[in-house]
């Protein structure tokens, strides 16, 4: 139990709204990089500057997942216009959506997509609908959807934003939001990484619409956290242990990457202790809750962006760095005029030991 002093509106804080990135940076790696060392000292730096951070050896493990187009506008029977919103892929036709409508969704409502194909309200499951859809997701999405930009980006969607929200090495369709410390990464700056002896891995987490929902609670231990699918195949395992061998540091590129890294872990039979690496390839659904006062058993640091005020995400980077030291860190990057969320710059922690 934590005490009175670490209640979820202790992890909030004013964001002026001009610091809000509504665009990437002119190039992915030329966005600025605060770094917090194992010392707790703060250097301001830019995002290329990494390669001078992370030693030969060393383990990046990125996040494959790609992105999908998961906007849809849609009418109606009545002819009144709609959203929908994908979460989750379940099948080929069937998915959970959010829906956004001026009138309550009833079971049983057919929303159209164009005239001919549409998608069928089958239930309510508390703040999304499960649906079928007429005619495969995949195809819809393609030639319908829109990528769906986070709600604080205001602006329009233009076609520069298919290709920076998304990663460059996105592989595996099945996001709703992008990992966004990968969106820093560009082949120029991953090549010059392996050829000074830093080793990569991927792993696969497809992260749903509930990474931008804040604590509502008052006590943030009350928070239910959302579930998301991830997946860690051989190869990663297997460059984890070779890594641990080696007396080298395991470096999670996003939160994304750092819970079904910890969550892996967390399986039963599946983790060593004593050498800090899991047994075998996993591929499982993770509801995770990493906040002040967890021990972290598998990453050693973790590049990752600013994140919303009251997020689990920011009780995440405290649990990694402490409290106050993301307080005074976030501070100082307000200060100093960072860009926040999705498009915005990065940090890189190194937890004091």
């Amino acid at each position: 139990m934590y005490s009175q002093k670490l209640e979820t509106k202790f992890f909030d804080y004013i964001i002026p709204n001009d610091l809000i990135a509504q665009n990437p940076s002119d190039k992915r790696s030329s966005s600025r990089l605060l770094h917090i060392d194992k010392n707790k000292n703060i250097h301001d730096l830019f995002f290329y500057d990494i390669k001078k951070l992370i030693k030969p050896g060393d383990l990046l493990i990125f996040n494959d997942t790609k992105v999908i187009k998961a906007r849809l506008q849609s009418f109606k029977e009545s002819g009144g216009k709609s959203e929908i919103m994908l979460e989750r892929i379940l099948e080929s036709h069937q998915a959970i959506v959010q829906i956004k409508s001026n009138k309550p969704i009833k079971n049983g409502s057919k929303l159209f997509v164009s005239k001919d194909i549409y998608v069928l309200v089958k239930e309510r499951q508390n703040n999304f609908f499960k649906v079928s859809f007429s005619e495969d997701i995949y195809n819809v999405l393609d030639k319908y959807g829109t990528i769906p930009l986070p709600p604080y980006i205001k602006k329009n969607i233009n076609p520069n934003d298919e290709f920076r929200y998304q990663t460059i090495y996105a592989k595996e369709l099945g996001a709703v939001a992008a990992p966004t410390a990968g969106l820093h990464f560009d082949q120029e700056i991953i090549d010059d990484l392996k050829n000074q002896g830093v080793k990569t891995a991927f792993l696969t987490l497809h992260v749903g619409a509930g990474t931008f929902q804040p604590i509502r609670t008052n006590n943030f231990e009350d928070h239910v956290m959302h579930a998301e699918r991830y997946m860690i195949p051989q190869i990663t395992i297997d460059a984890i242990k070779n890594t641990r061998a080696d007396g080298k540091r395991i470096i999670a590129v996003g939160t994304t990457s750092a819970r079904a890294l910890e969550s892996a872990s967390l399986i039963k039979d599946n983790y060593d202790n004593r050498n800090r690496i899991i047994h075998n390839a996993t591929q499982e659904e993770t509801n995770l809750y990493i906040k002040p006062g967890y021990k972290f058993r598998i990453i050693d640091a973790l590049i990752t962006n600013f994140h919303l005020p009251k997020s689990t995400l920011l009780l995440l980077v405290s649990a990694l760095a402490e409290r106050k030291m993301i307080q005074e860190a976030y501070t100082h990057a307000i200060k100093e005029k960072y860009r926040f969320f999705s498009y915005g710059d990065a940090m890189f922690i190194e937890p004091s030991k």
